[in-house]
């Protein structure tokens, strides 16, 4: 029973996080490309409620390839963007983002593994692929490190809203709550 909890655990973490980066994404209008595996076939089911809440009106690209970068509508989606930063996330951390990751670097494309946000098979698993991302040239980062990064500064006063909103959300706002809680206390 213990090792069930801590397994639903991971993959409620998971999500959250992914959840989280998706937000992010789209408050800071980044282009996403949303891709499942073998879905149409009848091997997977779509993409998780969670996910497809937050990701409303953005087109799936269904494949049956483990590396997506195999996939050639993938590929032109990512192409289309214009973007030679890749900021990937995935299921497997040593299959789906791995391969791709390989592949994109291979093409000069800039590839940011958002560690958090991907979960391998083991621990082990997870370790040696991120492994190999940064030896070929990947840069791993966290969604809260590329939400901060995009935001900058506070004086980008339009993101700001759905900036603090995600944090508390997906983040550790303890830090944030206190800070509030502290400011009310000293206003009075």
């Amino acid at each position: 029973m213990k090792l069930v909890s801590n397994i639903a655990g991971i993959l409620l973490g998971l999500i959250f996080n992914v959840v989280a980066l998706s937000k992010t994404a789209k408050l800071f209008d980044l282009p996403i490309i949303l891709s499942t595996v073998n879905v149409s076939n009848g091997v997977n089911e779509d993409t998780i409620p969670e996910l497809a809440n937050v990701l409303k009106g953005v087109k799936s690209i269904d494949r049956t390839s483990i590396n997506s970068w195999e996939d050639q509508e993938f590929v032109d989606a990512v192409k289309a963007t214009g973007r030679k930063k890749l900021i990937l996330c995935a299921l497997w951390t040593e299959a789906c983002l791995l391969f791709p990751a390989l592949d994109a670097l291979s093409e000069g494309y800039e590839v940011y593994p958002v560690t958090d946000a991907v979960g391998g098979t083991s621990a082990e698993s997870h370790r040696a692929a991120v492994e190999r991302m940064v030896h070929a040239g990947a840069k791993p980062t966290t969604w809260i490190s590329v939400h901060c990064e995009l935001q900058r500064d506070w004086a980008r006063a339009k993101t700001v809203p759905g900036f603090v909103q995600a944090v508390v959300e997906h983040g550790r706002p303890g830090w944030f709550l206190n800070l509030v809680e502290q400011r009310q206390r000293t206003k009075k």
